[in-house]
């Protein structure tokens, strides 16, 4: 590994669980009732137009975050501090390291769902 890589990164997500999720309830959907009608490609739709809101400037990514995403972390606006390399989904922490700062990921697939990740530090 190359002293340019950083031990720890930080970034905010937007989760959207979908059928083949792990765990098919949220604090936004306890029992599971929307997420487990959600399809993985209505999933990634739903996530692809809230990226492009916040790309182009519409929307701020805490926003979108705090209001759609199924991680409880949405009530942090999708922060889930710093964290290193294996305390992730291996997808998920691959994504985050190879984002630069201030950059968003495309969609990111784990067992959790689908998400996009937007790398603060």
């Amino acid at each position: 590994m190359s002293s340019s890589q950083p031990q720890q990164v930080r970034a905010s997500h937007l989760l959207i669980k979908h059928s083949g999720s792990r765990r098919k309830a949220s604090w936004k959907d306890p029992e599971g009732q929307v997420i487990k009608n959600t399809s993985r490609d209505s999933a990634v739709a739903q996530l692809k137009t809230l990226r492009e809101e916040i790309i182009t400037g519409k929307a701020k990514f805490e926003d979108l975050a705090s209001r759609y995403s199924d991680c409880s972390s949405a009530k942090r606006g999708g922060d889930l501090g710093p964290f290193g390399r294996g305390q992730m989904q291996k997808p998920f922490e691959e994504a985050t390291f190879a984002l630069k700062v201030g950059e968003i990921s495309d969609i990111v697939d784990t067992d959790s769902g689908v998400h996009i990740i937007f790398r603060t530090g």
